[in-house]
């Protein structure tokens, strides 16, 4: 494992600083921010399209992207390196993940030339939104099982069906759809993959409201929605191998946010117990060690990741042994925050300590267990892949999706 930067690395982290402290505020190495912090503030969206743009036109937007699809040809430790710094300075983030990381790689793998030029380089921009349209209420974790249908029609296709969880649909400008074609088959091979404006008629787009008070995610219905054929992404039935694109550049799109040890040490050093400060006591004391040596684990696992990137290798399982760890460790860590600020804990108040930070966080922790794939989806990925365990047996497996059992009859 290599933690230093080459030469050509250290000289690109130089210009990555150069232009963040041209452009942007350094952050207060005190402050913490918890998961999309502030992304319902009503100029929050304007606010990371401008910035998206300076970064697209200083050539920091699609650094890994191919340049003929219109991004800058680069490696992809130098798009480590950008969020690593990025990070270190108080600049909007996490409206467009899901468009240039998951939608513009699929786009750029299955699309014509014309359909890269038309949309890759305004969703580098910011001049577009997109969203992920793939998980269905009764699909759970197994997006084959998905029941939304698509229907040819002339030229068009007539799709009728929902999705929920859909972050950002609310604001976003297209997305990219997986749908039923053929139930025949068996569920793997009856997909097909479109993408298409939000805009068209027939949508309709329900916020759901979070505990946390926020409104990220939407269930979204189609009825009789038009999708012109020239939309389509891969062949007709291909549709499963095109989202494998989406889900694999998923698993680096999605990752860990918010408060770790060392925020727990910071609020320690601020509450009081009945024996002293929270820092003194020893009970407390164990616990921030054993969350940050688990912490550490993650970081140098994630540093595994990079120095394959570096040396220009494909990582290996680590984004998934990482997701199964960080998301339950955070949870627990937040968990135990509250539980020290005694029945203030049920507070959120900017004027606590470290805000509210720990109350955020255990309010969006859990949906970090579900995003980019649950934890019983990791554990499977690295009990089959990893260590070669015998896969789960399948009641489904090579029958009609027509004739797939759904409940009780």
């Amino acid at each position: 494992m290599d933690f230093e930067d080459t030469a050509e690395e250290a000289k690109f982290r130089s210009q990555v600083r150069a232009f963040l402290d041209a452009n942007a505020k350094r952050k207060d190495p005190s402050a913490v921010a918890g998961y999309r912090a502030g992304h319902d503030r009503p100029q929050a969206l304007d606010e990371a399209k401008a910035w998206q743009d300076k970064k697209f036109k200083a050539g920091y937007a699609g650094i890994t992207l191919p340049k003929e699809w219109g991004g800058q040809g680069g490696t992809a430790i130098q798009q480590v390196i950008f969020d690593q710094e990025e990070q270190n300075y108080q600049v909007p983030r996490g409206f467009f993940d899901i468009g240039i990381g998951m939608c513009v790689p699929t786009i750029g793998t299955w699309g014509t030339q014309a359909q890269r030029d038309r949309h890759i380089p305004a969703t580098l921009s910011a001049t577009e939104v997109w969203c992920q349209l793939f998980s269905e209420p009764a699909g759970g974790s197994d997006l084959a099982a998905l029941r939304t249908r698509a229907v040819r029609d002339g030229d068009d296709w007539v799709v009728n069906g929902s999705k929920i969880w859909t972050s950002g649909a609310h604001y976003s400008d297209w997305g990219i759809l997986v749908t039923r074609t053929d139930p025949n088959v068996p569920k793997h091979d009856g997909l097909t993959f479109f993408f298409l404006s939000m805009k068209s008629p027939g949508i309709e787009i329900r916020p759901i409201k979070q505990m946390s008070g926020a409104a990220n995610f939407n269930e979204v219905f189609f009825t009789d929605v038009r999708i012109p054929d020239s939309q389509r992404l891969g062949p007709v039935g291909a549709g499963w191998k095109v989202s494998i694109t989406t889900l694999m550049n998923e698993r680096y799109t999605v990752g860990g946010f918010g408060p770790d040890a060392t925020d727990l040490l910071e609020l320690a050093r601020h509450v009081e117990l009945e024996d002293g400060p929270a820092i003194k006591n020893k009970a407390v004391r164990d616990k921030i060690a054993d969350w940050y040596l688990r912490f550490q684990g993650l970081k140098y696992t994630k540093f595994r990741t990079m120095t394959a990137l570096s040396k220009g290798a494909t990582p290996g399982p680590e984004a998934s042994i990482g997701k199964l760890v960080s998301a339950p460790a955070m949870q627990d860590l937040a968990a135990y925050a509250l539980d020290l600020c005694g029945m203030s804990g049920s507070l959120i108040e900017a004027d606590m300590p470290m805000k509210d930070t720990f109350q955020q966080a255990v309010l969006y922790s859990p949906a970090l267990r579900i995003a980019g794939g649950t934890d019983e989806v990791m554990r499977n990925i690295i009990a089959e892949r990893v260590l070669k365990l015998p896969q789960d047996a399948r009641v489904d497996k090579g029958i009609p999706f027509k004739d797939v059992p759904t409940g009780p009859r």
